[in-house]
């Protein structure tokens, strides 16, 4: 079911580690994959770190990495932005993941696009008031991602999605989403990898954001039952993943 395979793109966060913790064989796994042929590209949703900052963590654990085999949510946001070169961008996300967007038109005052990131205690109800005016003014929102939520320090936690379903609520406009499980971050990555889709499977512990969004881009899927994975999620979807394993370190037993 699995053959012909050419690219992975593996999740980060519940598939290669926990917070700041590895799971146990994920490196050794992915080194074996790329001796094996297998080109690893790693994406993610998180929206507050530039790929240089994802490619120095993943160096502390040993793991070889250049930045191009790094894929986020606001790298695909500037992708597709530098589209509109005359068009005002405010940037709205924590740590250096601004950095991304260097390229672009960057203003607060009358903006085109707003790109909206996790500012989890940031937050607050005068600054989603402040992004609610410029949209009713005629910004488009840009959502990085629009999960549910996460898990941090051992416990699940709201993750931006509540806030970005709130402004389109007040609003009565609906954000674009970028990050995964949007079609357009599946597209962006298999356009910047320059494989066919049904050549690379997507690696991931999240069924909604990981699999299906996949799925619906035309990759194939691999489910880890790591991370913000429970079974109860497996049973409810319709459409099942091409293959469930235990963990990301079981990941060269099971590819051909």
């Amino acid at each position: 079911m699995l053959s012909g395979l050419r690219a992975l793109l593996i999740d980060l966060d519940g598939t290669v580690y926990n917070d700041d913790q590895l799971i146990a064989g994920a490196g050794e796994t992915i080194a074996e994959l790329r001796r094996r042929g297998y080109s690893c590209c790693f994406v993610t949703n998180t929206t507050n770190k530039r790929r240089a900052t994802i490619k120095r963590k993943l160096e502390c654990w040993g793991m070889e990495v250049d930045e191009a085999h790094v894929f986020t949510a606001p790298f695909a946001a500037s992708l597709m932005l530098q589209s509109y070169p005359q068009s005002k961008c405010w940037i709205l996300t924590r740590g250096d993941a601004v950095d991304e967007f260097q390229k672009l038109r960057l203003s607060e005052m009358s903006p085109d696009f707003i790109v909206l990131g996790d500012l989890m205690e940031g937050f607050t109800v005068k600054l989603l008031n402040r992004i609610f005016r410029k949209i009713l003014a005629g910004a488009q929102l840009i959502a990085l991602q629009k999960n549910r939520y996460w898990l941090t320090g051992g416990e699940l936690t709201l993750d931006m999605g509540p806030f970005v379903a709130a402004l389109e609520y007040a609003t009565g406009r609906r954000a674009s989403i970028i990050g995964k499980p949007s079609r357009e971050f599946f597209q962006l990555a298999v356009s910047y990898l320059q494989v066919a889709p049904h050549e690379i499977a997507m690696v991931g512990d999240d069924v909604e954001v990981d699999i299906a969004g996949a799925r619906e881009a035309g990759l194939r899927t691999i489910l880890v039952q790591t991370g913000k994975y429970r079974p109860e999620d497996l049973e409810k979807m319709k459409v099942k993943p091409d293959g469930v394993i235990e963990s990301l370190a079981d990941l060269g037993d099971f590819l051909p």
